[in-house]
């Protein structure tokens, strides 16, 4: 009975093949591996800036809303009016897009020119206006962020709160003799003299950090 050996060397060679494959999968597992845990701290990284920048628009909004105080308190019908260079304006566009991206498509949309190329970036015809302006905020901020204001006083047009076609959305007809929110704490209590019936103000706030971070928020308040 004879048995057929097979030569040493054609062994030899099947065992070099099987070991380059494993060391051909161990090689690609080790780059996923790499690229998987790169992958992660990316997301870390940016979810940090990201809350970071939340964090410092906080301290925005807290500037628009004293803001707002000093000029109630100074004369509560200046408010009526647009007051571009603070930022504020005494009434709002009805299809107003804050980020550029809620009514994408929209060409009757308003925009709000964040920055001095904000509106280029937009095709002229995708919107009906670009012409509210910000205000720098002058809040200390994280290194590396930076960060502006827009209020929009919640309203159809300007003018005064009690005349009918500004259209306003005001809080229940009652007179209260403290503020409301963190005014409350930010002036002991004491509220501007004025109406019971107080127009809303829209806060919002874009914070630009590292990475190309954007935050935006927003914030309602009345007085």
């Amino acid at each position: 009975m004879e048995r057929r050996l097979t030569p040493p060397g054609r062994q030899r060679g099947m065992a070099m093949i099987i070991a380059l494959l494993v060391l051909v999968a161990m090689s690609l597992g080790a780059v996923a591996l790499v690229r998987s845990v790169n992958t992660g701290a990316q997301i870390a990284g940016n979810l940090s800036f990201r809350q970071d920048a939340t964090a410092n628009a906080d301290r925005v909004a807290q500037e628009a809303i004293a803001m707002l105080y000093g000029k109630l308190t100074v004369d509560p019908d200046s408010l009526n009016n647009d007051q571009a260079g603070d930022g504020y304006y005494a009434s709002q566009p009805g299809k107003l897009d804050p980020t550029g991206n809620a009514r994408a498509g929209d060409n009757t949309r308003a925009l709000i020119a964040w920055d001095g190329g904000y509106c280029a970036t937009y095709p002229s015809g995708g919107h009906a206006s670009c012409d509210h302006t910000p205000k720098a905020s002058a809040a200390e901020l994280t290194a590396g962020n930076s960060a502006a204001f827009i209020v929009f006083r919640m309203c159809a047009a300007a003018g005064s709160v009690d005349v009918s076609t500004t259209r306003c959305a005001t809080t229940a007809a009652s007179v209260s003799n403290t503020c409301q929110g963190a005014i409350n704490y930010e002036n002991e209590g004491k509220c501007p003299s004025g109406a019971g019936v107080t127009p809303y103000y829209r806060v919002l706030v874009r914070t630009l950090g590292p990475r190309n971070t954007a935050s935006y928020t927003e914030t309602i308040v009345h007085f």
